[in-house]
């Protein structure tokens, strides 16, 4: 039984890796800088977080607190593992494993990694191919930077995750027709939550158009796994959220997709733990959209262990105990899994959300992580998502069927609206 520091889980409702690690024996000291974001859950963090051994809330957050705290109880009850799965917290995460010798990602890379533009400064000095793109802090610069790109251009924030406040404008005639306010787009200081906001530092990037794809990998001292491609399907245009995924996928190229991720990681020193590269397949090659230094989020590595017919939480865990995960590298896929999410097509405040009965044989899981008296809105992005379904099939095809079919007959009901 090993002791497990878990920093923070993906949206303050994603507990499957503590559920996967109290299932393996081994106990959970869960830390956070906001215990209020999941509280908000009610019952689901509240059963959730009973499994942790202990519960650490940090508010305010600062990783000099962070240490301390973590050291003390490092002093009483060794910590055997570091796990962190969200975005804005890898650093502090990276520089407390080295401050207690444990493996992860080193805190370089991962601060190279929070930063989208460095990423790209990184990978333009190794002649790796990617989008044009340029840096903005201010208004003014942000204004040079789109007539630098050209249209259609794509503006995100560097430290930005989760499709949050991206824009993108596809033409010289849709940016006119929003130049006036667009001129005092800055400051935004978006809230990330658990005590995090924008740092305001926006990537200008060519938009290049094609099929976005994401690559999952496992990575042990510089030696990288690739577990397969996540096939992503987006909602169509204004929204940006995904509005479902296929793993695996075999409609592309998988050796060259591939080498071309690991080329990634080698040239950002990616050296430990699971990533999730975003890529765009174009009829000229793969071009890179985002490094994540961490393992898929939105509970997609469910989708992934219903596919691979094994817990991928078990195996981020291992790795991070130190365990022998050769087999991942011969693994193939018995079965198809996708995923499709369920949204509002109105703004509103949530009545009901009635899904079917789930009593097809190949609905895996449903999940809503939105209740009555929540706000709703369409999907402009992940945020906006208020549930999933998960489905297999021999083909995908198949899978996408009962995907659809049981989103198709979920209903979401407003308030404001009558019962059907």
């Amino acid at each position: 039984m090993a002791h497990l520091l878990l920093l923070e889980v993906p949206g303050a409702n994603d507990f499957n890796i503590l559920e996967e690690a109290v299932r393996l024996g081994h106990q959970v000291t869960f830390f956070t800088a906001d215990l209020s974001a999941y509280l908000a859950h009610e019952t689901l963090a509240t059963s959730r977080l009973s499994l942790a051994r202990e519960v650490v809330s940090l508010t305010p957050f600062d990783y000099d607190s962070f240490e301390q705290a973590a050291l003390a109880l490092h002093e009483k009850t060794p910590f055997d593992a570091i796990l962190c799965l969200i975005d804005i917290r890898m650093i502090e995460a990276a520089r407390l494993a080295e401050r207690l010798g444990l493996k992860f990602l080193n805190s370089k890379t991962a601060t190279l990694i929070r930063d989208k533009y460095s990423v790209r400064e990184r990978l333009a000095q190794q002649a790796i191919r990617q989008p044009r793109f340029a840096l903005a802090t201010t208004n003014a610069e942000l204004k040079s930077a789109i007539e630098k790109i050209g249209f259609p251009v794509l503006i995100k924030p560097s430290d930005g995750y989760g499709s949050q406040n991206i824009l993108t404008f596809m033409s010289a005639e849709g940016f006119a027709a929003l130049a006036e306010p667009f001129a005092n787009y800055l400051p935004l200081k978006t809230d990330y939550g658990l005590g995090v906001c924008a740092n305001d530092r926006l990537v200008v990037e060519e938009y290049i158009r094609g099929e976005v794809i994401g690559c999952e990998t496992f990575t042990v001292d510089g030696r990288h796994m690739f577990l397969g491609i996540n096939d992503k399907v987006f909602f169509p245009p204004p929204c940006f959220g995904i509005k479902g995924s296929c793993f695996p996928s075999g409609r592309f190229d998988t050796e060259k997709i591939r080498d071309y991720v690991f080329q990634i990681l080698d040239a950002l020193h990616f050296d430990f733990g699971a990533a999730h590269t975003e890529i765009i397949i174009t009829p000229d090659g793969p071009y890179l959209v985002e490094v994540n230094p961490r393992l898929i989020g939105a509970h997609i590595p469910r989708l992934l262990g219903f596919a691979l017919e094994r817990s991928v939480y078990a195996d981020v865990i291992n790795l991070h105990l130190g365990g022998n995960l050769a087999e991942l590298r011969d693994l193939h896929p018995p079965r198809v899994a996708v995923s499709r999410w369920i949204t509002s097509n109105m703004n509103g405040v949530i009545k009901a959300i009635i899904t079917p009965e789930i009593d097809t044989p190949g609905i895996m899981a449903v999940h809503l992580f939105k209740k009555p008296g929540d706000m709703t809105r369409p999907p402009f992005d992940n945020a906006d998502r208020l549930g999933y379904v998960m489905a297999v099939g021999e083909t995908q095809m198949d899978a996408e069927r009962l995907a659809e079919d049981f989103v198709n007959n979920t209903q979401v009901l407003l308030e404001g609206f009558p019962l059907p």
